[in-house]
């Protein structure tokens, strides 16, 4: 669930400080050459996939409240796992993202002053707002834009005849 969710984002918060340190892990150091290699894979992809999940979270407004009404947002580690998240705005990264929301997110969550008006259950309604209003307008612009932008196709009038109806001879 969700909490098994953050702990594992938690715990691994520190891991991801020390591979940005350049510190290496003296578990996998001990390992053979052929563990390292699979260990390694499958770490990164679950890393990959749990990182995935989390800046999606980002754009959930009530979640950034939660972690603002509990001071996740002044802890220095999380700010700074917040800015080591950026690499997700890079397009190769990006074409995994379904709700695109979460990367306006996560850039202005770089700003210390957002951060802290989050705490407000106020804000965080506005944001939530904000973001049905884009959903709510966004097809219908999109299908304006859509249609604008096709290419138009010749019209081309055709008269149709009405077939003569053969009527056949009553019994």
């Amino acid at each position: 669930g969700f909490f098994s969710f953050f702990y594992f984002i938690q715990s691994n918060l520190s891991n991801v400080i020390k591979e940005e340190e350049g510190e290496e892990d003296e578990e996998v150091m001990a390992a053979g050459n052929d563990d390292i290699t699979m260990e390694s894979f499958d770490e990164e992809s679950q890393r990959f996939t749990v990182e995935l999940e989390f800046v999606q979270c980002l754009a959930n407004p009530d979640y950034l409240n939660y972690l603002a009404q509990h001071n996740y947002f002044k802890e220095d580690e999380f700010v700074n796992y917040l800015k080591y998240l950026l690499y997700w705005k890079d397009p190769k990264y990006a074409a995994f993202i379904k709700f695109p929301q979460c990367l306006a997110m996560l850039d202005l969550l770089q700003n210390a002053k957002f951060r802290d008006e989050l705490v407000n259950v106020p804000c965080t309604r506005f944001i939530q707002t904000q973001q049905m209003h884009h959903w709510a307008h966004h097809f219908r612009r999109r299908a304006n834009m859509v249609n604008n932008t096709a290419p138009k196709k010749e019209e081309v009038s055709v008269k149709v005849e009405p077939r003569a109806v053969k009527e056949e001879p009553r019994k």
